[in-house]
């Protein structure tokens, strides 16, 4: 009888694949693949079920561009992201004192996964989501205080999915969806 192995490869989740996919369009439009093995590549992608698959379909292509992670942070006062601004791929926001608001609702996602990682200490944050969007809290360890975020049905498929991760200390995080 075979044994299963100590660490076993993590399964995927939708959003891990439509990034891969993009990462391949990409290398593709630039010229660092051929027609025939974005093809290949793009078949072991769509059919891939655990991490260590889509992996070896992305072997040999540049990493994603270091300009696509972005650090907001401030010890005290507020962080304030609205209106039409641009989302990277990972924004990573560490606020020990102060009061965070994202919204997003308006933003331009260039990706279809975004990762947002939470460092707060005290104070609050609001993050408002696209309607469509659909909102992992996977990675988020909360201390003192609970969050607040009721998941709602996308109203049309598409949207961005947003993993929120990090931790909290003392403070509060709301997550809304926009009303339009």
């Amino acid at each position: 009888m075979a044994s299963l192995p100590d660490n076993p490869s993590p399964l995927i989740r939708d959003g891990d694949r439509d990034t891969a996919v993009h990462r391949l369009q990409d290398a593709y439009a630039v010229g660092l693949i051929s027609h025939e093995e974005l093809d290949e590549r793009l078949h072991r992608v769509l059919t891939a079920n655990v991490q260590d698959e889509l992996t070896s379909a992305l072997a040999s292509l540049p990493g994603e561009h270091p300009g696509t992670t972005s650090t907001i942070a401030a010890a005290a006062g507020r962080i304030r992201r609205r209106g039409v601004w641009r989302v990277p791929r990972f924004l990573k926001v560490h606020s020990a004192f102060g009061k965070v608001h994202l919204d997003l609702s308006r933003a331009d996602f260039e990706h279809p996964t975004v990762d947002i990682e939470l460092q707060l200490g005290t104070g609050r944050a609001r993050i408002t989501v696209p309607r469509d969007a659909v909102v992992d809290l996977g990675g988020l360890h909360t201390g003192w205080k609970d969050l607040r975020y009721r998941a709602r049905q996308p109203s049309r498929p598409g949207g961005p999915e947003i993993r929120i991760s990090g931790t909290m200390g003392f403070g509060r995080l709301k997550i809304r969806h926009a009303r339009r």
